[in-house]
């Protein structure tokens, strides 16, 4: 096959389809409320219940904030799972979603953040769906197009956008990922837990 008859709008798709469901969903299945807020360090950035943070930033619409500050420390703050997959949510999933595919306007303050694993992964598979079926929308000539003001690079074109945002997804889940065998690992020694 060429490349110029390649449907390079399903190769996109297909390099996060793969990932996730060969590599990441099995990976959270399970996830526990005790992982989710888990930090092996102190003084990490987590989701926690509104008014309970110390950080400079909290934000959240809802019964729950996630941790920030501006600007950022350096070094940036340890993040726990629930604080990662909020990012990965909100800031990499429904910002997008919202501003290229006509889903609902979302934004760190905004959002209703979860504060239990099952929610934030519900939240997370959503969001992963209406930004697949956005992509797919988009066609092959879509992906030509410019991504707008909406974005940090306007001249960029959306296939620029899809790219990043599927490397963001695979670095920001694997660390969950990882965050979940250091949680295993940890505590397999002092209750016999198993996964």
């Amino acid at each position: 096959m060429k490349a110029d008859e390649m449907d390079w709008n399903r190769t996109l798709r297909e390099q996060w389809e793969f990932h996730w469901n060969h590599q990441i969903r099995a990976r959270l299945e399970g996830l526990t409320d005790d992982e989710y807020v888990w930090s092996p360090v102190p003084d990490a950035w987590s989701v926690r219940p509104r008014s309970t943070s110390t950080a400079p930033v909290q934000a959240g619409a809802g019964d729950f904030t996630i941790d920030f500050a501006f600007p950022q420390p350096d070094p940036e703050p340890f993040t726990t799972i629930a604080w990662r997959l909020g990012h990965v949510i909100v800031g990499v999933l429904a910002a997008r979603n919202a501003a290229h595919f006509g889903a609902p306007a979302a934004s760190y303050e905004s959002w209703e953040y979860a504060g239990d694993a099952a929610t934030a992964l519900d939240q997370l598979e959503t969001q992963l769906d209406v930004w697949l079926a956005g992509v797919r929308s988009l066609g092959d000539a879509g992906l030509r197009v410019p991504v707008g003001e909406k974005e940090p690079y306007p001249e960029a074109p959306m296939a620029d956008l899809v790219l990043h945002i599927h490397r963001e997804l695979i670095h920001h889940l694997s660390e969950v990922c990882l965050l979940r065998d250091l949680y295993l690992h940890t505590h397999h020694a002092t209750n016999g837990a198993t996964r």
